[in-house]
């Protein structure tokens, strides 16, 4: 009995749900950029598939015009949160600073975003669900953190107030 318990233990605490792997075959119609350009600024992103098959995020920012970000959303059907607690990605950026996103409704106005920091070299970023704080326009909204049993659109969004390119590549995302 205490040996179930343990392989019960054990299987529980290292279960994943894959969210997105990349690979050469990946299919990205559900990947779009949203740049600041639907304000009337000047940024620019693009998103596509590497010789590696690796997801490749990059850019420019511009502030002109009051613009500042570029942004990669990726909807999809609802996924259920029950049982995990953070969300892994592994990537490798630029060694400049990204913010994550999600919604539990892709109709909601607000999302839940976390700032993380890449180092230039392979990463594993862990961010535990119940640090996403609700934002809108990068201010903090007066709800509580994430707290929901599902999600259906991620977000990465990249604006530093400045002028600058910028590069993420995406290998895995997954409930853990």
């Amino acid at each position: 009995m205490k040996y179930l318990l343990f392989m019960i233990t054990l299987l529980s605490a290292t279960s994943s749900q894959v969210i997105f792997e990349f690979n050469k075959k990946s299919e990205l119609k559900n990947w779009v950029i949203v740049d600041d350009v639907v304000m009337g600024g000047r940024s620019s992103g693009s998103f596509k598939l590497n010789s590696d098959g690796l997801g490749v995020f990059e850019g420019t920012v511009s502030t002109e015009n009051y613009g500042g970000f570029s942004s990669l959303r990726y909807r999809f059907k609802r996924k259920s949160t029950k049982g995990y607690s953070k969300i892994i990605m592994k990537l490798k950026g630029d060694g400049k600073k990204f913010q994550f996103r999600i919604k539990a409704n892709s109709s909601d106005y607000y999302s839940y975003s976390i700032p993380f920091v890449t180092t230039g070299k392979w990463q594993e970023i862990e961010i535990y669900l119940k640090d996403l704080v609700p934002t809108f326009r990068g201010r903090t909204v007066d709800k509580p953190n994430f707290d929901n049993d599902s999600f259906e659109e991620l977000t990465f969004l990249f604006g530093n107030k400045k002028n600058e390119k910028f590069k993420l590549m995406l290998d895995k995302i997954e409930l853990k």
